[in-house]
């Protein structure tokens, strides 16, 4: 571990820690604002409808000459915002920890995602096209900046800290998606009195999730530093750098078990998120204002999950805790498939469900990681941990949208996703994680 990140673990530099780690949950509190209002509520449902003007009469669109079935239009770009994301994130993630400049990457990375959501204002009419290439570099700019601010992490927080200030972070998102998302049924549910149409209250909407995450961005950039690391070679091509971490991972196959687990259930996680409005518009017959305040309920309920699993956490362990959560999203998902069309009672507590283990079965996945991660490749590590996260994999999405396009039913495609959490339970339940903090060179926490 280089010298720098060692101070940053001593008690006595508690203060700068302090400052480091409340800068570092200003970036969630930015960027959370996009996972939320864009992607879970606002640009399914209307990307869906804008390729639905632009369908032929079979209700297909056709983008490169493909058929594409409108409904699926969203998660395929989904799906392919991921395959650009693997091309990019190893290539940085391996940048940053050779050069030690990982701010100036992560500013990078949250300005283009920025500008790119800003610049969903511009879509209307049938420019489906415009919508799924902004959603394209949106994500992957998204993923390649959680993946940096992800990597900071095991530099900021001594071991016994991690659980906590991962938890929090995830909180402070929750907070600010939940303080914006109310900004916007406000002017989604009184746009007539706003002196705007309905469609121009959702162009707003997109765009104003890119300043907010534009100008919080600041937070993190002044407070984070940059560390100095050991020389390495030079980072490969993209698909060729994933591989090189694989393969280097390979050297820690408890490590490589854990992050497969993790694929496996978060892709069933970022799914549901990415894919619940659309399932419940479409689906259930329910109106955008019934999902904002369904989505609120999740962030609202998020904080205190966040925050109580934690707490689960220092009794019963991470791994523990995030395996229960694991049984209530099976649980939770296998009900929304029964749900009832136009009652949106019943959808609200299928929200609330969700909102009670999303934050802490994710703050306490990337904690866990990160005590598994070898000192020194933080952000190379964590590029292969983003793969999977924040609704960026691809085969959830994409299973979500085949399903759809077989059956012609949302029902179909939502309870196919339970066999993510399944298999990422049994994955997950087979990791000795003592034995994988040891292998990767860390200090085992007491209780893990």
């Amino acid at each position: 571990m280089d010298t720098d990140t060692v101070r940053a673990a001593q008690p006595g530099d508690a203060s700068g820690r302090r400052r480091e780690q409340r800068g570092w949950y200003f970036y969630d509190w930015a960027c959370s604002v996009y996972s939320t209002s864009v992607l879970t509520v606002f640009l399914g449902p209307y990307l869906t409808s804008v390729a639905e003007s632009a369908a032929d009469a079979d209700g297909f669109v056709h983008p490169l000459g493909v058929p594409v079935r409108a409904g699926s239009f969203f998660p395929y770009a989904v799906s392919l915002s991921v395959i650009v994301a693997v091309l990019l994130m190893p290539l940085v993630g391996a940048a940053a920890d050779r050069t030690g400049r990982k701010k100036p990457l992560l500013g990078a990375a949250a300005y283009t995602g920025a500008a790119a959501t800003a610049g969903m204002f511009l879509l209307d009419g049938d420019r489906y096209l415009l919508g799924g290439a902004l959603l394209v570099v949106a994500n992957a700019a998204q993923s390649v900046a959680m993946m940096l601010y992800n990597s900071y992490l095991p530099q900021i927080a001594p071991p016994e800290e991690r659980d906590a200030v991962s938890s929090r972070g995830w909180a402070f998102g929750y907070a600010a998606g939940s303080l914006v998302l109310v900004a916007n049924l406000v002017l989604y549910l009184a746009h007539d009195s706003f002196g705007v149409s309905e469609s121009m209250a959702v162009r707003i909407c997109l765009a104003s999730a890119g300043l907010w995450w534009g100008a919080f961005t600041l937070v993190p950039l002044r407070r984070l530093r940059d560390r100095r690391s050991p020389a390495r070679e030079a980072a490969l091509p993209g698909l060729r750098q994933l591989a090189a971490t694989v393969r280097d991972m390979r050297r820690h196959p408890l490590t490589l078990a854990f992050l497969l687990a993790y694929l496996v259930y978060n892709d069933g996680i970022q799914t549901v998120i990415s894919q619940a409005s659309v399932y419940g518009a479409e689906e259930l017959g329910l109106g955008q204002s019934t999902l904002i305040v369904a989505v609120l309920l999740v962030q609202v309920l998020a904080v205190a999950g966040a925050l109580g699993l934690g707490r689960l956490a220092r009794r019963y362990g991470a791994k523990r805790t995030i395996l229960g959560s694991l049984v209530a999203w099976t649980v939770t998902i296998g009900a929304g498939y029964f749900l009832p069309a136009g009652a949106p009672g019943w959808f609200f507590a299928l929200a609330a469900g969700i909102g009670l283990v999303l934050g802490g079965s994710q703050a306490l996945s990337r904690s866990l990681f990160s005590h598994l991660v070898p000192p020194g490749k933080e952000a190379e590590y964590f590029s292969a941990y983003e793969v999977s996260d924040r609704g960026m994999s691809w085969l959830g999405p994409l299973l979500f949208g085949v399903t759809y396009q077989l059956t012609g039913s949302y029902r179909d495609a939502i309870i196919s996703l339970v066999v993510f959490f399944v298999l990422g339970f049994a994955l997950l339940a087979r990791v000795p994680v003592r034995r994988a903090i040891a292998e990767a060179g860390n200090p085992v926490p007491e209780r893990i």
